[in-house]
């Protein structure tokens, strides 16, 4: 069985049929789901998803461009959706210096607002890291991760990698570990400890090759836990048994 730890299923229920797209994902063998908001509709949308569906659950929060938006009472809002039974990760939040969709400031304390929901309602971190490894690092070593943290689209290199094994962090890789043009990224993935390795698709984007370039879905995860299992030298139906395993402690899904 495989797990996408990362999706975006209201994105992809935009023209699709919502039953075609987790039905498909069934059939490649993904047992679970876990779709993410971006902001407060997208998180209640989530919420709302997870509750129709087995196998699917949510993460909710507000993503480092959307910053501004991180108001109290919208910060109340996400508290009172974390409260539900499908709500099993706070995020994707984090930093991004890459696109700066919003003040670095207003990014860092959202960041800060978000890694304390997590340890308030006991609930996995999803941290969005775009161009911004260094700074993520020290804001949460400087405010305490949560204990259970997920590094989403690990975007680092050999030196990220080990700094998130020596403190117990979950490396989430997508379809970009399959591009034979990110030498960085395969090889921090292949010097991850498999303990904390996890996968995901980040549908709808970034799908894996040969599909680079399309919109992609969770039934893809599979190419990503195939090129795990080469980068590792293990067979890909044991990458995707220690992915899932590994997927459930980090959301503490049963």
């Amino acid at each position: 069985m495989y797990t996408d730890t990362h999706c975006h299923l209201e994105l992809l229920f935009e023209g699709q049929d919502q039953d075609n797209t987790i039905e498909r994902a069934r059939q490649a063998g993904v047992s679970t789901l876990i779709t993410v908001g971006v902001d407060l509709a997208s998180s209640a949308e989530a919420v709302q998803t997870a509750a129709m569906n087995d196998g699917v659950y949510a993460s909710i929060g507000i993503h480092p461009n959307n910053a501004i938006e991180a108001t109290e009472h919208v910060l109340e809002r996400l508290s009172d959706l974390a409260e539900h039974s499908r709500v099993v990760a706070i995020g994707e939040t984090g930093l991004d210096w890459f696109r700066e969709g919003a003040p670095r400031i207003r990014q860092q304390d959202s960041f800060r607002d978000h890694i304390r929901l997590a340890k308030d309602y006991d609930k996995a971190l999803v941290i969005h890291n775009r161009d911004a490894h260094e700074d993520v690092v020290a804001l949460l070593l400087d405010e305490g991760a949560p204990e259970r943290t997920v590094f989403h689209c690990f975007s680092g290199d050999v030196e990220l990698a080990k700094i998130c094994e020596e403190n117990g962090w979950f490396m989430s890789f997508a379809g970009n570990v399959t591009f034979r043009n990110a030498p960085a990224l395969r090889e921090a993935a292949a010097a991850a400890p498999l303990e904390l390795v996890i996968t995901e698709t980040d549908s709808p984007y970034l799908s894996p090759h040969p599909h680079r370039g399309q919109p992609n879905e969770p039934a893809r995860v599979v190419m990503t836990v195939e090129t795990l299992a080469e980068l590792h030298d293990v067979r890909p139906e044991e990458m995707a048994r220690i992915t899932t395993e590994n997927a459930r402690r980090a959301f503490r899904i049963t």
